[in-house]
């Protein structure tokens, strides 16, 4: 069994979160989902849990910043290109995102941008030149 991630990210409205995320191309899994959290499968490998703010109370005493004022993480997934990084983003901002709240990122041979939810939290979509990810490529290019 290949190695998962399941990111679990406080949410204030479940429903309002659920629907960004399944326009922005995620998938609900219906059989981890209820009135308090709800499983966004985005690959084989990688999920994103929204936990309603007293679910998520129940795994942690750490107060929930506020990810509009304040980020802890920045979530970085990667793409199959430059194209699909737009679309993304496009997707998102469509859904009641913000993009590009960091800088876009563009190294000829990487290519990032990013996009807020509506809590706040931060997505850096990317794409790599597959040639620097090739086994035995020669050296990584400066970025």
């Amino acid at each position: 069994m290949p190695q998962m991630i399941f990111v679990n990210l406080p949410v204030a409205d479940l429903a309002r979160s659920m629907a960004f995320y399944e326009a922005a191309g995620f998938r609900n899994d219906p059989k981890f989902t209820n009135e308090k959290a709800a499983m966004m499968v985005l690959s084989d490998t990688i999920s994103v849990m929204l936990l309603t703010h007293g679910f998520w109370a129940e795994f942690t005493s750490k107060r929930i910043p506020d990810a509009r004022a304040e980020a802890q993480v920045l979530l970085c997934i990667s793409r199959e290109s430059r194209e699909a990084v737009d679309a993304l983003i496009r997707a998102a901002e469509a859904a009641g995102g913000r993009a590009d709240p960091c800088p876009v990122q563009d190294h000829g041979v990487m290519y990032g941008r990013s996009f807020e939810d509506p809590d706040g939290h931060i997505w850096e979509p990317m794409w790599m030149d597959p040639q620097m990810t090739a086994e035995g490529a020669a050296e990584p290019a400066a970025i």
